[in-house]
Parts: structure tokens; C-alpha cells; sequence
């Protein structure tokens, strides 16, 4: 994607009030993958203008939620800070270099119940949904709902399904699962509601790992398919999980 196209994908910024300590800068109304050159500029910019005075920054796909220390800057202030790394903002270089992440899926309906779903909405063979799955390399747009989450997009719209009208008391760890056009895998066992397709034996979440969450925002990844055998070698856990009724 070339960085003419980057320009004329053109953020149209707001800042809106999230807190005494806060503010939520809005570049995008709409979902895209080329407003990911843009949203890791304004990360970047506001560590180097905040510095010391950045207590957290979280960004989204169309948000970033810049949080201060409110007791070296006040709002007004931070608010200058934000304006003035808005005024000089330029999109961020190609993030196509980043190293290739690769996350090992085992495929199967007794840790992807969903497949049977899927299949039934589709008309389309297992063996096919998994390489459908497989093909695209996602991006990470944003990290949430639990620790190590990551929300990746963009999903075929062949695969698109809306999430279970019931959602699970629990969700098994490594789970790889799609709603919408979005893919994610929990990171650890958790309620959820999304249709899960498999399991990775990869941890996703490491209190030891220096970033903690293995995918950060940006990162670049791809689903491989493997046997149980080398899902199991791998240290995955294999025990079904339970299957929903639809």
C-alpha cells in the first residue's frame, strides 16, 4: 500500500472528554486497516510530547485514549499537548517490515465447535473454512476485553458470522474464534460469545514476557493449521470443549 494512499485517507481528528486526567482522540469514523499508519503516528508523537507526563495510551481502531498525570499537567494543558501533535501529524512509515507472526491453530470440531456452524451458514466444506481462515495476514487493531486479547481484521467476508445469541460461561484458553470480520484467540479461559473454529497451543499472555501480551497493536499475523499430534507436542490442551445448540 503506497503512501499516496495513506495521505488521501485523510483523519479527521476530534477530541473528546474521557476523564479529569484523559481525552480520547477520534481520527476515524469507520473501520480500516489503512488507519493504522495514522493511529501509530499519534502514539508515537504523543510518548515524545507527553514524555514523563504519559501515564497510559490505549489505541483503537478509529480512537486513541491518551491518559495523563493530572498532577504535572491539567486538562486544558494536555489538551494544547494534543492539538499540537495533531497540527504536525503525518502518517507513520509501512508497518509491512514488522516480523510475521505466526500462531499454530489445531482445526477441529471437539476445540471449534463453531466449524459445524460455520459450515451450515457458508454451504462450504470444513476443509475449506480452515484455509479461508489461514489465508489473510490480520492486523492487530486493538487489544482488549481481557489481557493479551487481540482484535484482528480483517476477516473474508465469506466468514463473517454474528456472535452466539447465547454467549459460554467459559471459553477454553487458546481458543481462535470470529465475529463479525474480526478473529481473535483468548488468552486465557473466559465467557465469551464469539464462534470458536480452534485452539493454539501458542500463550498469548505471560506476566514474565516484558510487553506482557505476546500480538501488540499493529503486529502482523497468520493462522497455520496443525495436526493434534502437534498441537498436543506443542503443550496445547486437547480436552473438548462443549458444543452450543442452536
Amino acid at each position: 500500500m503506497s503512501n499516496t494512499i495513506h495521505k488521501n485517507l485523510q483523519p479527521l481528528p476530534r477530541l473528546e472528554n474521557a476523564g479529569m486526567d484523559a481525552w480520547l482522540v477520534r481520527l476515524f469514523d469507520a473501520i480500516d486497516e489503512r488507519n493504522m499508519v495514522w493511529m501509530t503516528a499519534l502514539v508515537s508523537a504523543c510518548k515524545q510530547v507527553f514524555g514523563d507526563q504519559l501515564v497510559d495510551i490505549v489505541p483503537s481502531y478509529t480512537t486513541v485514549l491518551v491518559q495523563f498525570d493530572a498532577l504535572q499537567l491539567d486538562h486544558a494543558q494536555a489538551r494544547r499537548l494534543l492539538q499540537q501533535v495533531l497540527a504536525e501529524l503525518e502518517p507513520a512509515a509501512e508497518t509491512d517490515h514488522k516480523p510475521l507472526i505466526e500462531l499454530p491453530v489445531w482445526y477441529h470440531l471437539n476445540v471449534g465447535p463453531e466449524l459445524a456452524r460455520l459450515s451450515q451458514h457458508t454451504g462450504l466444506e470444513i476443509p475449506t473454512l480452515i484455509e479461508l481462515h489461514c489465508q489473510p495476514v490480520y492486523r492487530v487493531f486493538a487489544l482488549g476485553f481481557a489481557p493479551g486479547f487481540a482484535f484482528m481484521g480483517t476477516l473474508p467476508a465469506l466468514l463473517e458470522l454474528p456472535r452466539l445469541t447465547q454467549p459460554r460461561a467459559k471459553v477454553s484458553t487458546g481458543s481462535v474464534a470470529i465475529a463479525g470480520r474480526q478473529t481473535a484467540a483468548y488468552p486465557s479461559a473466559s465467557p465469551g460469545g464469539w464462534n470458536v473454529l480452534g485452539r493454539t497451543p501458542t500463550q498469548l499472555f505471560d506476566l514474565h514476557r516484558p510487553t506482557l501480551s505476546l500480538l501488540q497493536v499493529g503486529d502482523r499475523v497468520r493462522f497455520v493449521p496443525i495436526t493434534q499430534a502437534q498441537f498436543e507436542r506443542l503443550g496445547g490442551d486437547s480436552t473438548p470443549m462443549a458444543r452450543e445448540t442452536y
